[in-house]
């Protein structure tokens, strides 16, 4: 019952459509060699890592911060820290293992985005610098795709064949 019928050629229902469309979304990439997979593995341990430390750090401090944290999207302090956490800490441990790549990269850029043109406005190059460090970075490794050696290609491989 997937398939409807056009004129007697079958066509996929709209449901059919935006799966695989959602699925060729977040596993669709071309093969990557394996020289480019492993610079690509190494990324993003490096900096999944890197930006993993500053949910950490975040999160130690939660307490004494989340009164006085920045609310650039008006949803309040304690809100506004919560979503940085999620994305410094939970979207930070999907981006290292590849899972779910792009979904959890959103988030993060979204999160650089806003530290860069929102929160660091006004400062300097020298303050604004880590968070245009990230985003770039993070910018750059959304196109590339998460490599061989990711949750997502063992995904793919075994869910959808593309």
């Amino acid at each position: 019952m997937n398939k409807i019928t056009i004129c007697g050629v079958p066509q996929k229902t709209p449901h059919i459509m935006y799966r695989e469309k959602f699925l060729k979304f977040l596993f669709h990439e071309p093969e990557a060699s394996s020289t480019k997979s492993i610079v690509i593995l190494l990324a993003r341990i490096i900096f999944g890592f890197l930006f993993l430390n500053h949910g950490i750090a975040k999160w130690n401090g939660f307490i004494d911060t989340s009164d006085t944290f920045p609310d650039p999207l008006g949803l309040g302090g304690t809100l506004s820290m919560w979503l940085v956490l999620f994305a410094e800490i939970v979207c930070s441990l999907g981006f290292i293992i590849g899972a779910l790549y792009r979904l959890c990269l959103i988030p993060m850029i979204f999160t650089m985005c806003i530290a860069f043109f929102v929160i660091h406005a006004d400062d300097t190059l020298a303050v604004k610098e880590p968070s245009l460090m990230y985003l770039t970075i993070f910018a750059l490794l959304y196109i590339t795709g998460p490599g061989k050696y990711s949750t997502d290609a063992i995904l793919k491989k075994v869910y959808y064949k593309l």
